[in-house]
């Protein structure tokens, strides 16, 4: 893989650390909303399908048992560590159909019209030009064809979200609110209009409205631990660290907080078949 720019560097490198928790049970709506999108694919026996942003497999999975054998799964990332768990978890499930490769989608060459299905769950908003990005994936769908893209709808991973965040305010004023790209597509409409701006034609969008229930308010901090807010965390230092996770979890153990907000928006469009 080429050298990433920074803000591609720091993405990755956030998502490797986080990637130790990333199947952890309080994280488990990374699998069910990579099911969910799949679900939404009508897949078919022998199809080939391209999953960028894959993470650790949580649509790359589910894609690669419905093509079967004769179909193919490439599951794209730029972090490493995210890949290899997904590697072993296709080892362990039997799934030889599935190429996880580490690299940018947005510079690799991607064969326009080779895909039977594109996917691309909460990782989109990671990019700076979404529309641009969308029409390159649009283009590698067949004719016929169907890109999904799954986003955070709003209010993600609340209440913990905010606790979080004004943990970070007392603490580290400078990190407050730092990153937090999925913010400018977690409408319906926004999300529509990112897809309208990128040439995808009639897409469906479905607002999804769901909850991760969590044993404990302190489950909270392993979803932390293993999503996005790593990036914040990892540039703390031990004495903040522990501050902020002290203030975060005790303004949830007050309410006790036992689910955590995993609103999604899926957005499925077909292709247009090619004209005769």
């Amino acid at each position: 893989m080429n050298q990433l720019a920074p803000a591609k560097a720091l993405i990755a490198a956030t998502y490797s650390a986080a990637a130790g928790h990333f199947d952890d049970p309080p994280l488990a709506f990374w699998s069910r909303i990579g099911k969910g999108t799949v679900a939404r694919v009508p897949l078919r026996p022998g199809d080939r399908v391209l999953d960028v942003c894959s993470g650790s497999g949580a649509s790359a999975i589910p894609a690669a048992q419905a093509v079967g054998s004769r179909g193919s799964v490439l599951a794209v990332d730029i972090a490493d560590a995210l890949l290899d768990r997904g590697r072993a978890k296709a080892r362990t499930l039997g799934l030889p159909n599935i190429d996880f490769r580490c690299a940018d989608f947005e510079v690799m060459d991607i064969p326009a019209e080779h895909f039977d299905a594109v996917v691309c769950v909460f990782g989109i908003f990671f990019v700076a030009d979404m529309p641009a990005a969308v029409r390159r994936l649009w283009r590698s769908v067949k004719p016929g064809g169907t890109l999904a893209i799954t986003t955070w709808g709003p209010d993600v991973l609340e209440p913990g979200n905010t606790a979080f965040w004004e943990a970070i305010r007392d603490h580290r004023p400078d990190l407050y609110r730092s990153f937090r790209p999925w913010e400018r597509i977690n409408t319906s409409d926004s999300l529509r209009e990112m897809l309208a701006q990128s040439g995808v034609t009639a897409p469906s969008v479905d607002a999804e409205h769901s909850y991760q229930t969590l044993d404990s308010p302190d489950d909270w901090w392993i979803i932390a631990l293993g999503s996005g807010y790593r990036g914040t965390i990892d540039q703390l230092a031990p004495g903040t660290l522990q501050a902020v996770k002290r203030d975060t979890l005790g303004s949830l153990r007050a309410r006790n907080a036992l689910t955590a907000q995993t609103h999604a928006l899926y957005a499925v469009a077909t292709k247009p078949s090619t004209q005769r």
